[in-house]
């Protein structure tokens, strides 16, 4: 048998090539580290072009205090790095969620606005307040709206393309 053929082979119904894109589209840790990745990366971009790059420190400082906002170049790196924790657990939120409300995949669209919306929410309503910056921060529409596309959009687009919460095929009753 020939190689192309062998890589064609059916195993069970299913051609391996097949089984393989099926297994790449239901990894769960590829769809919550590109969503969070995609939305955490777009989100810091947004954040950090008009107040320059200095948003990763107050990131910082909310988990260890003011003394974070002037600590150098550790403190930036750390700011970078609970971004992207945050992300990777809003991101894991939703998927664990989606698993058990399987409509959470099935509208992107809609449900990565109103997802990113009440991230938004969340963090300026307890996350921040609850920080050791113990700050509070009015709560802008540009903000809402930009969550909602720029972080929301991504992360539930990753998640609804790459896990989604019924298998490619599968045939709802009607």
């Amino acid at each position: 048998m020939s190689s192309a053929s062998e890589s064609m082979r059916v195993s069970g119904g299913v051609s391996q090539s097949s089984a393989k894109g099926h297994a790449l589209k239901n990894n769960a840790l590829l769809a919550i580290a590109v969503g969070a990745f995609a939305g955490g990366g777009i989100n810091i971009l947004w954040v950090c072009a008009p107040h320059d790059w200095d948003i990763p420190y107050y990131i910082a400082a909310g988990l260890i205090g003011k003394r974070a906002i002037n600590g150098g170049v550790r403190m930036w790196v750390l700011g970078m790095a609970l971004h992207f924790l945050i992300s990777c657990i809003w991101a894991t939120v939703y998927y664990l969620a989606s698993r058990k409300l399987t409509f959470l995949t099935e509208y992107p669209l809609l449900l990565g606005i109103n997802f990113g919306f009440w991230v938004e929410l969340f963090m300026k309503l307890v996350v921040i307040p609850l920080s050791a910056l113990h700050a509070t921060e009015p709560i802008g529409i540009s903000d809402l709206v930009g969550k909602a596309l720029l972080f929301g959009l991504p992360v539930v687009y990753c998640i609804s393309y790459l896990a989604p919460a019924r298998p490619p095929g599968r045939v709802l009753p009607s």
